[in-house]
């Protein structure tokens, strides 16, 4: 009787020992994961996405894989993220423009950025900053209005696309503004190539685009779009400072994962997120290239994203731009 209960014991203990590796084998993540980016390498998601994801490779011992799949204004690249398995090892860094303008500006979209994909963390906000060529010789937003005013029709402006946030920045200070300009849509960097030359006469462009070129005398840097002044460019005016309360517009970045993802792999996702993002090291070079960090949880990501889509939804409607 002693043998079998000492026998039985055994069996338990040895029962509970062999739960542990596989407890601490189902821990996320356990395997490689992929982060898809919808655009080129070497634009500011591919950035803001390699930033964390070697952080991420470190932390969790575990490959982070960029993958980019850009077109069609990143509805590619979303719509593969929304079809991926929703088990935490396909993610994806997104922006503004897949997640809240491109469901008002392209027909017949397949995915919906509020219900198909759920928000992990963000990773910063890029303001648009207001830039100007020399030739026009304004330095402030009272001079530039002023000038546009002056030379009605007369002046064009460079956007990275139709319906880009770069676009619909200077449709809206027009609007506001009350003066009438040309939008001419490029691809990508193209836009600011014209804009160095003159041939366009100024742009909202994303702060790490043209930084440099505003260091050195290139670019007149007007006012950002922000709600407060980057950190990137304190000296720099907000438009809302300006003389337009309410004015903002911009990029922002983060973390999304296909519709179902187990909430473990959400949770262990944002904590390293927000950590890694908050390190010194993390934090000033993106401070240096123009972003400012932002953590917080799923939820707050997931209400920003919600008021933004409803936001660029009017803005988009407003203006008239249409993707086929």
């Amino acid at each position: 009787m002693i043998r079998s209960h000492a026998f039985r014991a055994t069996l338990a203990l040895a029962a509970s020992l062999a739960v542990v590796p596989a407890l601490a084998q189902s821990t996320y993540p356990n395997k490689p994961v992929k982060i898809i980016v919808a655009f080129t390498a070497g634009g500011t998601t591919d950035i803001m996405a390699r930033t964390v994801a070697q952080r991420l490779s470190d932390r969790f011992k575990q490959p982070f894989v960029i993958e980019n799949k850009p077109g069609a204004g990143g509805n590619i690249g979303t719509e593969l993220a929304v079809r991926a398995p929703a088990d935490g090892y396909t993610l994806i860094v997104n922006s503004v423009g897949p997640m809240a303008v491109n469901p008002a500006l392209y027909k017949g979209l397949t995915y919906n950025p509020l219900t198909d994909l759920v928000p992990v963390a963000q990773i910063s906000d890029v303001p648009n900053v207001l830039v100007v060529h020399p030739s026009t010789g304004v330095k402030s937003m009272e001079e530039f209005v002023a000038y546009a005013k002056k030379n009605p029709g007369a002046l064009n402006y460079a956007s990275t696309g139709i319906g880009t946030s770069s676009h619909l920045s200077g449709y809206m200070l027009a609007s506001r503004a009350g003066f009438e300009a040309t939008h001419i849509p490029y691809k990508g960097a193209e836009a600011l190539k014209d804009l160095l030359t003159g041939r366009v006469q100024f742009m909202f462009a994303t702060i790490p685009s043209v930084i440099a070129h505003i260091k050195a005398g290139n670019l007149t840097a007007i006012a950002v779009s922000s709600v407060k002044r980057s950190r990137s460019m304190p000296e720099v005016p907000t438009v809302a400072e300006r003389g337009f309360p309410g004015f903002e517009a911009g990029s922002w970045f983060g973390i999304f994962a296909p519709k179902g993802t187990p909430r473990e792999a959400i949770d262990a996702l944002n904590k390293a997120v927000n950590e890694i993002i908050q390190e010194k090291v993390v934090e000033a070079r993106m401070v240096e290239e123009g972003a400012d960090p932002m953590a917080g949880s799923p939820e707050r990501f997931g209400a920003f994203v919600k008021s933004e889509y409803e936001k660029w939804r009017v803005v988009v409607q407003q203006s008239g731009a249409k993707v086929d």
